[in-house]
């Protein structure tokens, strides 16, 4: 024991030196290199580059969509969901729909595929009003001209915005959902279809015959009684909010994903004729009964147009990467390329001996920051590094120890805009 003090603070100066021996500042102006090649602008634009990393999932921050729904009834309230009901049977779909996001499955085409299962790393939230602490992003509205939704005849009205135009609330945040019914008048037909429909738009998602699927269901003596069919409701959310962030089907031919095969379109393994009792798809962009999967194609190209700022559907984002989350700070280990946009929530820190070349947008929480370490390099390809939130962000802090130093090169009329310590970019002479 005599010899534990001693020990303790020769360690204790040891990490002192070893501390203080690294300097810190702020990058204050860099040389831009005149490119040698052109800079790759497609890399920013291809689904691929948006595909997490299941090694580094911290570089790909779970986004979370902002949603409401909206129930319609007619003039008497009847046709479909009565509140309690509705709020019940919507909050335990959007539970479910989000579940599935979180336990992606294997693909089941091509037959004996090795597609990786990733995770999707986006969420859906309810939202209600900000302003209004009561509203739950649930509404309920009483209306014989826009209550009923046909897919297919003459009356076919699935495509029309009506419904959206008039009710839309927070349109410009929130990704409404209309869960439509079959109108009364035409259930009364021997020869109408009471099938499932949907549609969705960058900005609505309309879906049918949710109420009528939920054999008997009712609220007895404060219980539930009978059977409550939630999973063709859940397929069908995930699916039409699949069209709103950019999905097409696959079956028909190319869906711009190489690894989501066409086939045709059997709806379950176990019905149907050959190929259809073997081959059968269970992608949720498909029409099958078996719906669990996403191909890594597919969550690249949600993650692709979350991205882009240019997307109606970013702005239905909840803007996460605005505030510093220390906790969420990405730290990079080895020679690593980002291929496409990325918006951190925490700082970034670039480790000896590694480098990160940029190629793309890259958005830096305010009052975040990039940390280059003594033998870590940035290197800015095309890239545009900036706080998406209108504020500012602190800048590049540059580390140095002995001879040697955090290192930056820009190439490829690179920018770096809203930064709180200011960086002069020069031209270098080739």
């Amino acid at each position: 024991m005599k010899y534990l003090f001693p020990l303790f603070i020769v360690s204790f100066l040891l990490a002192f030196s070893c501390n203080k021996s690294v300097k810190k500042e702020y990058l204050k102006s860099v040389n831009i290199t005149p490119a040698e090649f052109e800079a790759r602008k497609s890399t920013c634009r291809d689904q691929l580059n948006y595909i997490p990393d299941l090694q580094h999932l911290d570089q790909t921050p779970i986004k979370y969509i902002r949603v409401n729904f909206h129930v319609m009834c007619n003039d008497e309230g009847k046709g479909n969901f009565d509140p309690k009901m509705g709020r019940y049977f919507i909050n335990m779909v959007l539970k479910a729909a989000n579940g599935k996001m979180k336990g992606n499955k294997k693909m089941n085409l091509p037959p004996g595929n090795d597609t990786p299962v990733l995770p999707m790393r986006y969420q859906y939230v309810l939202t209600g009003h900000p302003s209004d602490a009561k509203d739950d992003g649930i509404y309920f509205h009483n209306d014989d001209e826009l209550y009923g939704m046909i897919g297919s005849g003459k009356n076919r009205n699935i495509y029309n915005k009506d419904v959206y135009n008039k009710y839309g609330i927070q349109k410009d945040t929130v990704l409404n959902i209309f869960i439509m019914t079959h109108p009364i008048d035409s259930l009364k037909s021997k020869t109408y279809v009471k099938d499932s429909k949907g549609i969705g738009y960058p900005d609505f998602v309309k879906v049918t015959n949710w109420f009528y699927k939920l054999k008997n269901a009712r609220w007895e003596n404060g219980k539930l009684e009978g059977t409550l069919n939630k999973w063709n409701a859940v397929k069908l959310l995930n699916h039409e909010i699949g069209h709103s962030l950019g999905l097409r089907h696959s079956w028909r031919g190319n869906d711009g994903c190489d690894d989501t095969p066409t086939h045709s379109n059997c709806w379950n393994k176990t019905k149907g004729k050959a190929p259809c009792d073997v081959y059968w798809s269970n992608n949720f962009m498909d029409y099958n009964a078996h719906s669990s999967a996403w191909s890594p194609c597919q969550i690249g190209t949600i993650h692709r147009n979350m991205a882009d700022k240019k997307k109606k559907i970013r702005k239905l984002l909840v803007k996460k990467w605005c505030t510093l989350d220390e906790q969420k700070t990405v730290t990079i280990s080895r020679d690593t390329d980002w291929l496409g946009a990325k918006d951190l929530e925490g700082n970034l820190i670039i480790e000896n001996g590694a480098t990160l070349t940029v190629h793309c947008r890259l958005s830096i929480p305010g009052k975040g920051k990039i940390i280059i370490k003594p033998k870590g390099k940035l290197v800015l390809d095309g890239a545009t590094l900036e706080n998406d939130c209108g504020d500012n962000w602190k800048g590049i802090e540059l580390w140095s120890k002995d001879e040697n130093k955090g290192s930056i090169e820009i190439f490829n009329d690179s920018k770096i805009l809203h930064v709180e310590n200011e960086i002069e970019m020069k031209d270098r002479e080739s």
